[in-house]
C-alpha cells in the first residue's frame, strides 16, 4: 500500500502542485479488537502532476485489476485495430488522463466543506478503460456484445451495453455528490470523464487512417 499510496493520484496535490504526507493510522476492529495499520499518504518521488499517468498503472487488488483487463480485453482491440497501435497507447493515456482529472475537479467542487475527501487517493485504468468503451460506442454501435443478466449470458448491441453502462455510472456520479465523488471505492466522475473522452477524441486519432473495415 505504501509504494501504491505513493503513485496514486491525490485531488487535494493535484489542485496544490504539492506533495502531501499523512501519518499512518491505527484502525481496531470493533468485534475483535484487532488493531490494523493503515498507512498514510507516502512521499511522491515524482512531480505530483505525474501521478494523473502512474496511478493507471496502480491497482486495489486482484479482483480490482482483473475487471479492468477484462474490458480492455474485450473492448480495446478492435479500438486499436482501427487506429494503429501507437495511436491508441497515446489514445488510452490521454483519456486515463482526462479522466483522472475529472475526479479531481468534481472532487474539489464537490467535496461540501469535507476537505478529508480531497486526501483520498484514487488509483486503477478504469477512467482510461472508459475512454476505450467511449470511442468502441462511436465506431462499433451494433457490433454485438455478450452481457450477463442474473445467472444468463446475450448479446446485445454494443450502444444498449454501453449506454446502460453509462447511464450507470451518472446515476451513481450524481448520488454521491457532496461525498467527495467518491463513494465506495469508486470514482464515478473519472468513468464519465474518461467515457465523454474517448467519445470526444476518437475521431481525432483516426484521421489518416482510412476506413479500416473491422467484420460484425
Amino acid at each position: 500500500e505504501r509504494f501504491t499510496y505513493a503513485f496514486a493520484t491525490v485531488p487535494a496535490e493535484i489542485v496544490t502542485g504539492r506533495d502531501i504526507v499523512t501519518r499512518d493510522r491505527i484502525l481496531v476492529q470493533p468485534f475483535t479488537c484487532q488493531q490494523l495499520e493503515r498507512p498514510g499518504l507516502q512521499p511522491t518521488p515524482i512531480p505530483v502532476y505525474l501521478t494523473l499517468l502512474t496511478s493507471m498503472f496502480m491497482h486495489g487488488g486482484l479482483a480490482h485489476i482483473f475487471g479492468n483487463m477484462l474490458f480492455l480485453f474485450i473492448f480495446g482491440d478492435n479500438i486499436e485495430d482501427r487506429i494503429g497501435h501507437f495511436r491508441y497507447l497515446i489514445f488510452y493515456l490521454v483519456c486515463g488522463v482526462l479522466a483522472g482529472l475529472a475526479h479531481v475537479f468534481a472532487t474539489a467542487a464537490f467535496a461540501g466543506g469535507n476537505e478529508a475527501g480531497l486526501l483520498v487517493p484514487s488509483l486503477g485504468a478504469s477512467g482510461a478503460i472508459s475512454g476505450v468503451l467511449g470511442a468502441y460506442l462511436l465506431l462499433f454501435p451494433m457490433r454485438r456484445v455478450i452481457v450477463l443478466i442474473s445467472w444468463f449470458a446475450t448479446a446485445v448491441p454494443a450502444f444498449i451495453a454501453i449506454g446502460l453502462w453509462f447511464v450507470f455510472q451518472l446515476i451513481s456520479g450524481l448520488g454521491v455528490l457532496g461525498a467527495g465523488a467518491q463513494q465506495g471505492g469508486v470514482a464515478y466522475a473519472a468513468h464519465i470523464g474518461g467515457f465523454i473522452a474517448g467519445l470526444v477524441l476518437i475521431k481525432v486519432f483516426e484521421i489518416g487512417r482510412g476506413n479500416r473495415a473491422i467484420g460484425y
